[in-house]
């Protein structure tokens, strides 16, 4: 599937009025969830190898990989910019010293006009935020330090 047609099929979404879709074919998986007005959740396009067909991949936060130390990194699930709250009027989801734990929502990454909340999958304490706020991230790109607990 491509990106465009990834895209119409969101839009059509949006604009169904439906709150949650789930799509699985053998080359992708989509999760699509509304939170009324607030960021919604979507799939990344499916990747393509040399060496392999479409690998599917349903939208998780990227899995943590141990760095420097004895730290977790939380990595960016897609290409994006960054953001630390949901808008400016409210709270930044976490600061360092807080604790997260798996399903916790750290950021939110704005891609094709969607916001797509970035959960965390570890348990811990935010040690370092690697990125400024409202700036582009790559696919898997370090966003957090954590300290496991």
């Amino acid at each position: 599937m491509e990106t465009k047609e990834i895209q119409k099929l969101i839009d059509f979404i949006a604009q169904s009025g439906l709150d949650e879709v789930n799509i699985e074919t053998n080359d992708l998986k989509i999760k699509v969830k509304r939170y009324g007005s607030a960021p919604v959740k979507t799939a990344a396009p499916a990747t393509v190898s040399a060496a392999a067909p479409v690998a599917a991949s349903e939208v998780a936060p990227a899995a943590p990989a141990v760095i420097e130390s004895n730290y977790i990194t939380i990595k960016s699930p897609m290409i994006g910019t960054f953001y630390r709250a949901s808008n400016p009027e409210t709270p930044i989801f976490a600061n360092i010293g807080d604790e997260v734990n798996p399903g916790k929502t750290v950021c939110v990454i704005e891609a094709m006009k969607l916001f797509n909340e970035i959960e965390s999958e570890v348990s811990g304490r935010i040690v370092k935020v690697l990125v400024e706020n409202a700036t582009p991230v790559e696919f898997d790109q370090p966003l957090f330090l954590v300290e496991p607990v």
